[in-house]
Protein backbone atom coordinates (compact mmCIF):
# COMPACT_ATOMS: atom_id res chain seq x y z
CA UNK A 1 0.00 0.00 0.00
CA UNK A 2 1.03 3.49 -0.56
CA UNK A 3 0.85 6.65 1.80
CA UNK A 4 -2.65 7.72 2.46
CA UNK A 5 -2.07 10.64 0.51
CA UNK A 6 -5.87 11.18 -0.39
CA UNK A 7 -7.31 9.98 2.20
CA UNK A 8 -10.56 11.26 2.20
CA UNK A 9 -11.43 12.21 -0.98
CA UNK A 10 -14.12 11.10 -3.08
CA UNK A 11 -12.96 10.23 -6.48
CA UNK A 12 -15.72 9.17 -9.66
CA UNK A 13 -13.61 7.02 -12.52
CA UNK A 14 -15.78 6.12 -15.23
CA UNK A 15 -14.69 3.20 -17.82
CA UNK A 16 -13.70 1.70 -14.41
CA UNK A 17 -14.43 -1.76 -15.10
CA UNK A 18 -10.77 -2.16 -17.26
CA UNK A 19 -7.46 -0.91 -18.78
CA UNK A 20 -7.06 2.60 -17.82
CA UNK A 21 -10.06 3.07 -15.85
CA UNK A 22 -9.65 0.42 -13.71
CA UNK A 23 -5.90 0.91 -13.14
CA UNK A 24 -6.76 4.64 -12.17
CA UNK A 25 -9.27 3.55 -9.60
CA UNK A 26 -7.24 1.32 -7.83
CA UNK A 27 -4.26 3.72 -7.76
CA UNK A 28 -6.27 6.19 -6.31
CA UNK A 29 -7.95 3.97 -3.98
CA UNK A 30 -4.58 3.08 -2.78
CA UNK A 31 -3.78 6.39 -1.86
CA UNK A 32 -6.59 6.48 0.21
CA UNK A 33 -9.41 7.66 -1.73
CA UNK A 34 -13.33 6.19 -1.73
CA UNK A 35 -13.46 5.60 -5.52
CA UNK A 36 -17.04 5.75 -7.26
CA UNK A 37 -16.43 3.08 -10.24
CA UNK A 38 -18.55 3.57 -13.12
CA UNK A 39 -19.24 1.21 -16.13
CA UNK A 40 -21.77 -1.03 -17.80
CA UNK A 41 -20.48 -4.15 -16.51
CA UNK A 42 -21.63 -5.25 -12.89
CA UNK A 43 -19.42 -8.26 -13.29
CA UNK A 44 -16.63 -6.52 -14.48
CA UNK A 45 -16.83 -3.61 -11.62
CA UNK A 46 -17.22 -6.50 -8.89
CA UNK A 47 -13.81 -7.41 -9.83
CA UNK A 48 -11.83 -4.16 -9.68
CA UNK A 49 -13.93 -3.55 -6.25
CA UNK A 50 -12.81 -6.99 -5.07
CA UNK A 51 -9.14 -5.89 -6.08
CA UNK A 52 -9.65 -2.59 -4.45
CA UNK A 53 -10.63 -3.88 -0.71
CA UNK A 54 -8.54 -6.97 -0.91
CA UNK A 55 -6.05 -4.04 -1.13
CA UNK A 56 -7.04 -2.39 1.98
CA UNK A 57 -8.98 0.31 -0.30
CA UNK A 58 -12.43 0.92 -0.53
CA UNK A 59 -14.90 1.60 -3.47
CA UNK A 60 -18.55 1.74 -4.38
CA UNK A 61 -19.85 0.15 -7.65
CA UNK A 62 -22.46 2.15 -9.74
CA UNK A 63 -23.29 0.32 -12.84
CA UNK A 64 -24.90 2.58 -15.65
CA UNK A 65 -24.63 3.37 -18.87
CA UNK A 66 -23.48 6.74 -19.68
CA UNK A 67 -24.99 7.34 -22.96
CA UNK A 68 -28.45 7.25 -20.75
CA UNK A 69 -28.45 11.10 -19.67
CA UNK A 70 -31.03 10.27 -16.49
CA UNK A 71 -28.77 8.03 -15.03
CA UNK A 72 -25.94 10.46 -14.80
CA UNK A 73 -28.16 12.74 -12.62
CA UNK A 74 -28.73 9.66 -10.78
CA UNK A 75 -26.23 8.78 -10.03
CA UNK A 76 -25.02 12.99 -9.05
CA UNK A 77 -27.88 12.64 -6.66
CA UNK A 78 -26.71 9.65 -5.16
CA UNK A 79 -23.55 11.09 -4.60
CA UNK A 80 -24.61 14.00 -3.01
CA UNK A 81 -26.90 12.39 -0.78
CA UNK A 82 -23.71 10.29 0.56
CA UNK A 83 -21.01 12.53 0.62
CA UNK A 84 -21.85 16.32 -0.53
CA UNK A 85 -19.23 16.64 -2.23
CA UNK A 86 -16.83 15.49 -5.19
CA UNK A 87 -13.37 15.81 -5.03
CA UNK A 88 -12.41 13.97 -8.31
CA UNK A 89 -14.06 13.48 -11.48
CA UNK A 90 -11.40 11.31 -14.00
CA UNK A 91 -13.54 11.07 -17.37
CA UNK A 92 -11.84 7.70 -19.60
CA UNK A 93 -14.89 5.97 -20.57
CA UNK A 94 -15.05 6.07 -24.64
CA UNK A 95 -15.69 4.00 -27.51
CA UNK A 96 -14.02 4.03 -30.88
CA UNK A 97 -15.59 3.17 -34.04
CA UNK A 98 -14.59 1.10 -36.93
CA UNK A 99 -11.31 2.52 -38.56
CA UNK A 100 -12.05 3.49 -42.04
CA UNK A 101 -12.62 6.05 -44.41
CA UNK A 102 -14.75 9.20 -43.99
CA UNK A 103 -16.79 8.65 -46.46
CA UNK A 104 -17.46 4.94 -45.55
CA UNK A 105 -17.92 5.93 -41.65
CA UNK A 106 -20.94 3.71 -40.44
CA UNK A 107 -23.05 6.59 -38.84
CA UNK A 108 -24.51 3.96 -36.06
CA UNK A 109 -20.96 3.61 -34.59
CA UNK A 110 -20.56 7.49 -35.05
CA UNK A 111 -23.26 8.59 -33.18
CA UNK A 112 -22.49 5.88 -30.69
CA UNK A 113 -18.87 7.27 -30.04
CA UNK A 114 -20.31 11.13 -30.29
CA UNK A 115 -22.83 10.02 -27.69
CA UNK A 116 -20.42 8.66 -25.21
CA UNK A 117 -17.14 10.75 -25.54
CA UNK A 118 -19.04 13.89 -26.10
CA UNK A 119 -22.84 14.05 -24.85
CA UNK A 120 -22.24 12.78 -21.88
CA UNK A 121 -18.93 14.48 -21.20
CA UNK A 122 -20.91 17.85 -21.01
CA UNK A 123 -23.62 15.86 -18.93
CA UNK A 124 -21.35 14.80 -16.79
CA UNK A 125 -19.45 18.04 -16.30
CA UNK A 126 -22.95 19.52 -15.51
CA UNK A 127 -24.31 17.35 -13.11
CA UNK A 128 -20.83 17.17 -10.97
CA UNK A 129 -20.38 20.84 -11.31
CA UNK A 130 -21.82 21.94 -8.18
CA UNK A 131 -20.45 18.66 -6.29
CA UNK A 132 -16.90 19.31 -7.86
CA UNK A 133 -17.43 23.12 -6.29
CA UNK A 134 -18.39 22.26 -2.82
CA UNK A 135 -14.97 20.52 -2.98
CA UNK A 136 -11.82 21.93 -1.46
CA UNK A 137 -10.22 21.61 -4.70
CA UNK A 138 -12.31 19.83 -7.30
CA UNK A 139 -10.12 18.12 -9.66
CA UNK A 140 -10.99 17.06 -13.54
CA UNK A 141 -9.13 14.73 -15.40
CA UNK A 142 -10.03 13.52 -18.87
CA UNK A 143 -8.30 10.85 -21.00
CA UNK A 144 -7.81 11.52 -23.99
CA UNK A 145 -5.96 10.78 -27.62
CA UNK A 146 -3.48 12.02 -29.17
CA UNK A 147 -5.77 11.78 -32.40
CA UNK A 148 -7.96 15.02 -31.29
CA UNK A 149 -4.58 17.15 -32.63
CA UNK A 150 -3.13 15.07 -34.96
CA UNK A 151 -5.65 13.66 -37.43
CA UNK A 152 -4.16 10.30 -39.29
CA UNK A 153 -6.20 8.85 -42.30
CA UNK A 154 -8.86 6.72 -41.12
CA UNK A 155 -9.17 7.94 -37.73
CA UNK A 156 -11.70 10.64 -38.81
CA UNK A 157 -14.57 9.51 -36.91
CA UNK A 158 -12.67 8.79 -33.60
CA UNK A 159 -10.71 12.00 -33.63
CA UNK A 160 -13.90 14.09 -34.11
CA UNK A 161 -15.50 12.66 -31.30
CA UNK A 162 -11.78 13.37 -28.80
CA UNK A 163 -11.18 16.82 -30.72
CA UNK A 164 -14.38 17.96 -29.55
CA UNK A 165 -14.00 16.02 -26.05
CA UNK A 166 -11.31 18.36 -25.67
CA UNK A 167 -12.80 21.30 -26.65
CA UNK A 168 -15.52 21.23 -23.54
CA UNK A 169 -12.40 20.16 -21.35
CA UNK A 170 -11.23 23.16 -22.28
CA UNK A 171 -13.93 25.30 -22.68
CA UNK A 172 -15.13 23.97 -18.51
CA UNK A 173 -11.75 24.79 -17.72
CA UNK A 174 -11.88 28.44 -18.62
CA UNK A 175 -14.89 28.69 -17.06
CA UNK A 176 -14.55 27.81 -13.99
CA UNK A 177 -11.00 29.11 -13.08
CA UNK A 178 -12.33 32.36 -11.88
CA UNK A 179 -15.48 31.96 -9.91
CA UNK A 180 -13.88 28.35 -7.97
CA UNK A 181 -11.28 26.07 -6.89
CA UNK A 182 -11.91 23.46 -9.50
CA UNK A 183 -8.92 22.76 -12.16
CA UNK A 184 -8.87 20.78 -15.19
CA UNK A 185 -6.13 18.57 -17.01
CA UNK A 186 -5.91 16.94 -19.74
CA UNK A 187 -4.04 13.41 -20.32
CA UNK A 188 -2.92 11.80 -23.54
CA UNK A 189 -1.92 8.18 -22.13
CA UNK A 190 -0.38 7.17 -25.37
CA UNK A 191 0.22 3.85 -26.16
CA UNK A 192 -1.10 1.71 -23.95
CA UNK A 193 -2.04 -1.85 -23.47
CA UNK A 194 -5.97 -1.82 -23.98
CA UNK A 195 -8.54 -3.53 -25.48
CA UNK A 196 -9.11 -0.46 -27.43
CA UNK A 197 -5.50 -0.44 -28.81
CA UNK A 198 -6.00 -4.23 -29.45
CA UNK A 199 -8.95 -3.75 -31.91
CA UNK A 200 -6.56 -0.86 -33.54
CA UNK A 201 -3.45 -2.33 -33.90
CA UNK A 202 -4.52 -6.59 -34.03
CA UNK A 203 -0.75 -7.35 -35.03
CA UNK A 204 1.09 -5.76 -32.15
CA UNK A 205 2.69 -7.44 -29.12
CA UNK A 206 0.95 -6.06 -26.07
CA UNK A 207 4.23 -6.60 -24.31
CA UNK A 208 5.84 -3.74 -26.48
CA UNK A 209 3.76 -1.51 -24.58
CA UNK A 210 3.14 -0.04 -21.37
CA UNK A 211 0.26 -1.75 -19.20
CA UNK A 212 -2.17 0.70 -18.14
CA UNK A 213 -1.26 0.88 -14.22
CA UNK A 214 1.53 3.12 -15.51
CA UNK A 215 -1.28 5.66 -16.36
CA UNK A 216 -3.22 4.62 -13.63
CA UNK A 217 -0.06 5.78 -11.02
CA UNK A 218 0.43 9.22 -13.23
CA UNK A 219 -2.90 10.37 -12.93
CA UNK A 220 -2.96 9.34 -9.05
CA UNK A 221 0.67 11.52 -8.84
CA UNK A 222 -0.66 14.40 -10.58
CA UNK A 223 -3.29 14.33 -7.73
CA UNK A 224 -1.17 14.10 -5.14
CA UNK A 225 0.98 17.03 -6.52
CA UNK A 226 -1.65 18.77 -7.75
CA UNK A 227 -1.60 20.51 -11.23
CA UNK A 228 -2.37 24.13 -12.62
CA UNK A 229 -5.77 24.46 -14.73
CA UNK A 230 -5.88 23.27 -18.25
CA UNK A 231 -2.65 21.29 -17.88
CA UNK A 232 -1.54 18.86 -20.46
CA UNK A 233 0.52 15.95 -20.27
CA UNK A 234 1.44 13.07 -22.50
CA UNK A 235 2.34 9.45 -20.21
CA UNK A 236 5.25 8.55 -21.82
CA UNK A 237 6.21 4.73 -21.94
CA UNK A 238 8.98 4.12 -19.13
CA UNK A 239 12.56 3.44 -20.19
Amino acid sequence: MSDKSLEGKVALVTGASRGIGAATAKALADRGAHVVLVARKVKDLENVEDAIHNAGGTSTIAPLDLTEGESIGRLAQAIAERWDRLDVLVLNAATMPTLTPVTQIDGKQFNQALTLNVLSTQALLAAFDPLLKRAEAGRIIGLTSSLAQKIRPFWGAYAASKAAFEALLEAHGMEVERISETRVAIVDPGATRTTMRERAYPGEDPQTVKPPEVVGEHIAAMLEQDFANLHRIRVETPR
